[in-house]
C-alpha cells in the first residue's frame, strides 16, 4: 500500500520536483561563488612630493574572504626608497570578509625622482603584485647662499682599529701560562707538607736514633711477646746510627765484625770510646741473635734494660767523636750549597722539560686536528687569515646599491670621467678594498649610463682584460659562467688565473680574479676580486663575498 503511494506521488508531482532540485543547485552554486570573490589590492601614498628626509606613507589595502592567509613584504623590499617603519596589520571583517590594511613609512635622502617598486602580496600561496608605476620627487631643501658660508665635504675620518681579537688572545695566553705557572709551582716548587716519617728521616743521625728509641719504648712488641721484632727494631736502630754518625758499615757486617770495627775506630783516635761500653754493646748484640736465630726469649726486664744500654751507648758513642774541624764544617756547607744549588737545577730542567712538553703536545694535538699550515700561520700571522676570521662589515655600495658582506669597509674611490667617457657614462661610482700585506682586494662599480640602453658586458669584459695586460700581467686565463644571487637576480661571472703585477713592484705573482656583472637598460655593476693562487684564506674569503651578494637592477 504504501510503496502504490509514493509511486503515484512521483509521478503527478514529478516535474515540479525536478524543477526544485535545479533551482537549489543553481542557489548553491551562487553562493559558492560569492564567497570565494577574487581578493583585491589596492595601494595609495599620502604624497608624491617630500624634500630630502621626509616621509611618505604607503597604503596597502587587501580585501579579501575571513579565511584567507595573507603575508605582507617585510623589510628593506622599497629600494631605492628606504623603510623607516612598517606599522601594524590594521583589520576589520564584515560579515564573510575582511579588509587588512598596511602602512609603510618610507624615505630618501638624495634628492631625484624615484619609482616605488612592486610589492608582492602573498594571499592564500598566491603572489600578487602592486602596482609600481608611482613616482615619488624628492626636491633639495633651499640653502641661502649668501647668509650661510658654504663648507667643503668633510674628508673621511680615519677609525682605530678594533684591538678586541688581539685582547682575546693575550688574555688566553695569559691565562694559559698562568696555569703552566701554578702545575710547575705545584709540582716542583711549593714546600710540601712533609709526613712523620719524612720529618723524622730529615733529623740527624743522632737525634732521630733516640726518637726512634722512645718509640720502641712505646711499643707493644713485649706485651705481644714479639721479642724478634723488638730486638730486630733494637739493634737495627744504632746500626743505622753508627753508620751514618760514625762512618761504620754496620748494617751488613756480623756483631763480631762490626766490633772488630768499633776497636779500630778506638785505637785509631777517632772513636774515644771506653772497653767496657764496647763489651756492654757487645752483649747486646749476641742477646739479639740469639732471639732472632736460635728464638730465646729472654726476661721482659732485660729487654728493657738492654733498650736502655743501647740509648746510654748511643749518647757515649756521640759524645766519644771528635768535633769537626773548621775545614770540614766548610766543606760540609759548600757541600750543602752544592746540594741544594743542583736540587734547584734540577727542578728547573724538570719544570722547563714540563713547560716544552705541555708545548710539544700542544702543537702536536693542534697539528693533527688543524694541520701544520694553519698552526704556523696562526702563530707566525698570516694578513688573509686575520682578515677571514676578523669582524666582517656588511654594507650596500653605490646606486643601485650593492650589497655584500667583506672583511673590511670599501672606500670610496675617487674618479674623473674623460670627455670622451662622459659622452657614454652619466654617472660612477667606485669601491675598494686593497689588503697592505697580501695581494688581496675587492671592488665594486656602479655605471649609469646616459642612454638607457642594454650593457655590452662583453666590451666591459674586454677592457677590462686591456686594462690588465696594460698594467704587466700575462697569461691570463679567463672562463664565463652564470651567476645568480640568493634573491634570484642573474648575472655574469667571469673568472681565471694569471701572472698579475704587485703593486709598486715590477715582480709578478700567480694570481686569480673574479668578476661579477650585472645590468639593466641605462645601468651596469661590477664586483671585482684579486687574490693570489695558492692563498687557501683568501679563496675561502673570495667565496664568502660572492655567496653575499645582492643587487638592485632598477634605477
Amino acid at each position: 500500500m504504501l510503496n502504490i503511494y509514493f509511486t503515484n506521488y512521483y509521478n503527478n508531482n514529478g516535474t515540479s520536483l525536478l524543477k526544485r532540485c535545479v533551482l537549489l543547485c543553481v542557489l548553491f552554486i551562487g553562493f559558492s561563488a560569492f564567497s570565494q570573490t577574487t581578493p583585491k589590492v589596492i595601494t595609495k601614498v599620502d604624497t608624491t612630493s617630500i624634500k630630502i628626509g621626509e616621509q611618505i606613507q604607503f597604503t596597502v589595502t587587501v580585501e579579501a574572504d575571513t579565511t584567507a592567509q595573507v603575508i605582507f613584504p617585510e623589510g628593506q623590499t622599497f629600494s631605492p626608497l628606504e623603510t623607516v617603519e612598517a606599522f601594524a596589520t590594521d583589520t576589520t571583517r564584515k560579515n564573510d570578509r575582511m579588509t587588512l590594511q598596511k602602512i609603510y613609512a618610507l624615505t630618501q635622502f638624495d634628492s631625484g625622482s624615484y619609482k616605488i617598486p612592486a610589492q608582492r602580496i602573498e594571499i592564500n600561496g598566491e603572489g600578487f603584485l602592486t602596482d609600481s608605476t608611482r613616482i615619488v620627487n624628492v626636491a633639495n631643501i633651499a640653502v641661502d647662499t649668501l647668509a650661510q658660508r658654504m663648507y667643503d665635504i668633510k674628508p673621511l675620518m680615519e677609525v682605530e682599529k678594533n684591538n678586541s681579537r688581539l685582547w682575546k688572545i693575550i688574555l688566553f695566553v695569559l691565562l694559559g701560562l698562568l696555569v703552566i705557572g701554578g702545575l710547575v709551582y705545584w709540582f716542583f716548587f711549593r714546600k710540601k707538607q712533609l709526613s712523620e716519617e719524612e720529618k723524622v728521616a730529615l733529623l740527624p743521625p743522632y737525634d732521630r736514633a733516640l726518637l726512634e728509641l722512645k718509640n720502641l719504648e712505646k711499643s707493644k712488641y713485649l706485651i705481644q711477646d714479639e721479642y724478634k721484632e723488638y730486638y730486630s727494631e733494637l739493634t737495627g736502630i744504632v746500626r743505622s746510627y753508627l753508620e751514618e754518625d760514625v762512618n761504620v758499615s754496620a748494617l751488613e757486617s756480623t756483631t763480631d765484625e762490626l766490633i772488630t770495627k768499633l776497636e779500630l775506630l778506638r785505637d785509631a783516635g777517632e772513636l774515644k770510646i771506653d772497653d767496657e761500653t764496647l763489651q756492654q754493646f757487645k752483649r747486646i748484640l749476641q742477646t739479639a741473635d740469639l732471639v732472632k736465630f736460635a728464638k730465646s726469649k729472654p726476661d721482659t726486664s732485660v729487654a728493657e734494660n738492654d733498650r736502655q744500654s743501647i740509648e746510654q751507648i748511643v749518647h757515649k758513642t756521640h759524645d766519644a767523636l771528635p768535633e769537626p774541624t773548621v775545614e770540614e764544617l766548610m766543606e760540609q756547607e759548600e757541600y750543602k750549597e752544592e746540594l741544594e744549588k743542583k736540587q734547584q737545577k734540577k727542578k728547573i730542567i724538570y719544570a722547563s722539560v714540563a713547560v716544552l712538553g705541555a708545548l710539544f703536545i700542544a702543537l702536536g694535538v693542534s697539528t693533527t686536528y688543524y694541520g701544520f699550515t694553519y698552526v704556523k700561520d696562526t702563530i707566525l700571522g698570516h694578513p688573509s687569515k686575520e682578515l677571514l676570521e676578523g669582524d666582517w662589515v656588511s654594507s650596500s655600495y653605490g646606486y643601485p646599491p650593492i650589497s655584500l658582506e667583506t672583511p673590511r669597509v670599501l672606500k670610496r674611490q675617487e674618479t674623473k670621467l674623460t670627455p670622451e667617457m662622459k659622452a657614454n657614462i652619466k654617472d660612477l661610482q667606485m669601491f675598494m678594498y686593497r689588503s697592505e700585506k697580501g695581494f688581496f682586494s675587492v671592488g665594486t662599480t656602479s655605471t649609469t649610463l646616459t642612454q638607457e640602453v642594454e650593457p655590452e658586458f662583453n666590451k666591459s669584459i674586454e677592457a677590462f682584460i686591456k686594462n690588465l695586460e696594460k698594467q704587466g700581467a700575462k697569461n691570463i686565463i679567463t672562463k664565463q659562467e652564470e651567476f645568480t644571487t640568493v634573491t634570484g637576480v642573474k648575472g655574469i661571472k667571469v673568472f681565471g688565473s694569471g701572472d698579475f703585477p704587485v703593486p709598486g713592484s715590477e715582480e709578478l705573482v700567480d694570481g686569480k680574479y673574479s668578476i661579477l656583472l650585472f645590468g639593466a637598460k641605462g645601468l651596469q655593476q661590477q664586483i671585482i676580486i684579486n687574490w693570489l693562487e695558492d692563498d687557501t684564506y683568501a679563496q675561502e674569503i673570495a667565496d664568502r663575498i660572492l655567496g653575499s651578494v645582492e643587487v638592485k637592477t632598477e634605477l
